[in-house]
């Protein structure tokens, strides 16, 4: 166990050491079954969400047949999933907090808390404070079906390091509750931006029908048609390099993977290169796609460049799409991502293990145009919305990144 015995990080007025404690001190362990299948909720556990309906959350029941021979666990208990999952190779200990009452799998330990803030214990939980205690019991390498081999009675063995002020307890867990209830509304939200704007470019932009689904008012004519190809001219990326010419020079060049990620790319997601008179270099409002993915559904990929600096080059796994026609930047990015565009790209995959597109073939795709004012007020309208979705990103970063000092400072 840790010698620290205060938190770094802690509420003014409490100066008590903490002690330790074993968990079979604090909580008791529950094996109640499902007898007369009082629940058929069968669960899961996340380590995002935390106890889920095991059903919406895998899109399948992947329950025995007898659950009547499952644990029932009520509201406020906890349970641990031994299993190991991506950044939690100990597995995970999750409180019951969404539903009532409902059923797991024996082989979860579940238990409930007696001598201790429920709150805190379940933010202690989403620490890895436990770690060290677990491994301790646990069979070195030691799996059974993928988990871990601690018994349940070495479980309730494991130490651990509390403040037995009950007042500090509670406001330790109530703060953290707080943020995680903030950060539970936060990403609501961003699912729900997301959704929006997906309507949005599924509805804005006209198909087969020469009218979208989706129109300000004021603009009722047809939609024109074009071919790629009677909008502007292909160029390739660059060409005749090697491995040593990257990562130096004046030069910069525009990656795949900013092409693949951004309908409008990244300017700071470039690599150095040294300046080469040689090679196409990138102007402002050009169009990059990729030419080949691992799947007909990631193949075609566009970007628009939106930088004005000089000496800018693509890079080799993409090809160029410079515009004749005067067309709004927004609009022909996000046009280029919409579904209906992207159906048309997809049609064009060739592979088996790795798919690749025709430059000649692209150009031909058909797409419907508005005129320009109207071009305008799609672009700037999914433009707002995109923006907005990436603002809640960055916001729901920062609370996680809260949330995790928090719990590292906050627990020993």
């Amino acid at each position: 166990m840790s010698k620290r015995k205060t938190p770094v990080l802690r509420f003014k007025g409490f100066h008590n050491d903490w002690e330790q404690r074993k968990l079979g001190d604090i909580a008791k362990r529950i094996v109640r079954k499902n007898k007369n299948l009082k629940s058929t909720l069968v669960l899961t556990i996340s380590a995002q969400y935390g106890l889920v309906d095991q059903k919406k959350f895998f899109n399948k029941n992947i329950a025995g047949k007898n659950i009547a021979k499952y644990y029932l666990i009520e509201k406020g208990e906890f349970a641990y999933n031994k299993s190991y999952s991506k950044g939690h190779p100990l597995g995970v200990i999750k409180r019951l907090d969404y539903y009532d009452v409902g059923i797991l799998s024996t082989l979860y330990i579940i238990f409930k808390p007696e001598n201790i803030n429920s709150n805190f214990l379940s933010a202690y939980y989403d620490t890895k404070c436990w770690y060290k205690e677990v491994t301790k019991y646990a069979a070195e390498g030691a799996r059974n079906h993928g988990l871990l081999n601690i018994p349940t009675q070495d479980f309730f063995k494991t130490e651990l390091i509390i403040t037995t002020n009950n007042k500090e307890q509670q406001r330790i867990g109530n703060i953290i509750k707080i943020v995680n209830k903030i950060l539970d509304l936060q990403e609501r939200k961003y699912e729900e931006l997301k959704l929006l704007k997906k309507a949005l470019m599924q509805n804005m932009f006209a198909d087969n029908a020469f009218y979208p689904n989706l129109r300000f008012k004021g603009f009722v004519y047809k939609w024109k048609q074009y071919k790629l190809n009677d909008l502007g001219y292909t160029f390739s990326g660059l060409s005749g390099k090697s491995k040593k010419d990257f990562g130096h020079g004046k030069a910069q060049y525009v990656t795949y993977m900013n092409v693949f990620s951004n309908p409008i790319a990244n300017l700071e997601m470039t690599e150095h290169i040294e300046i080469d008179n040689k090679q196409n270099s990138v102007k402002y409002n050009d169009i990059f796609f990729t030419t080949s993915s691992e799947t007909p559904e990631e193949v075609g990929m566009s970007s628009i460049w939106l930088g004005k600096e000089t000496n800018t080059y693509l890079n080799s796994f993409c090809f160029g799409f410079r515009l004749t026609k005067r067309i709004d930047s927004y609009y022909i990015a996000f046009m280029l991502r919409s579904p209906s565009f992207r159906r048309k790209m997809m049609v064009l995959a060739q592979g088996i293990s790795r798919f690749n597109i025709s430059k000649n073939k692209v150009m031909n795709i058909k797409i419907l145009l508005p005129k320009i004012s109207e071009q305008k007020r799609v672009g700037i309208t999914i433009k707002k919305v995109d923006n907005t979705v990436k603002l809640q990103v960055k916001f729901i970063n920062k609370i996680k990144k809260f949330r995790k000092f928090l719990l590292q400072n906050m627990f020993i």
